[in-house]
């Protein structure tokens, strides 16, 4: 075993003030409502877009109508949890081939009826090889922190005009 299958996943996690089901339709079907906009890989981004099966699309779409993938849906579990390829590579551009794609992992928990756990996880990262630590190490820092934020207040209840 290499030192890189050896590396850890990376977990965040953030209580939110809503449903699961909530969360999930927000997290799933209104991405570009909270992805940060500092995330992206064109140069321009107009949408971000979960296909909503098993072997759909993650992927963001530039202004100019251009589409990346950031990665393919491996696990969709409505209300509970979805996982995706992640083709991110060095300095955080787009790859090609899946076989180099870590996994992010998306876990919702009801904490309450109105309240949810949502974790995100990095895992498999030894699958970007040679890049493996570098990549742990950034997304060890605030990025996935940054994103959870994001999503929490987008799910924050509207406030009541005075």
């Amino acid at each position: 075993m290499t030192g890189t299958e050896q590396l850890p996943p990376v977990w965040k996690s953030v209580e939110v003030p809503c449903s699961v089901q909530r969360a999930f339709a927000v997290l799933t079907r209104e991405p570009t409502r909270w992805w940060p906009t500092s995330h992206r890989i064109t140069v321009e981004r107009e949408a971000v877009v979960f296909e909503p099966f098993v072997g759909g699309r993650w992927y963001e779409r530039a202004a100019d109508g251009t589409e990346r993938d950031w990665g393919r849906v491996l696990v969709w579990e409505p209300d509970r949890q979805i996982m995706m390829s992640w083709l991110v590579g060095d300095d955080f551009t787009s790859i090609e081939d899946d076989a180099l794609a870590s996994r992010v992992r998306i876990v919702l928990s009801a904490l309450e009826p109105e309240r949810t756990l949502v974790s995100i996880g990095h895992v498999d990262l030894h699958r970007h090889g040679p890049i493996a630590a570098k990549i742990r190490a950034v997304l060890d820092g605030p990025s996935p922190g940054e994103t959870l934020a994001c999503l929490a207040a987008a799910l924050e209840p509207a406030q009541a005009p005075r």
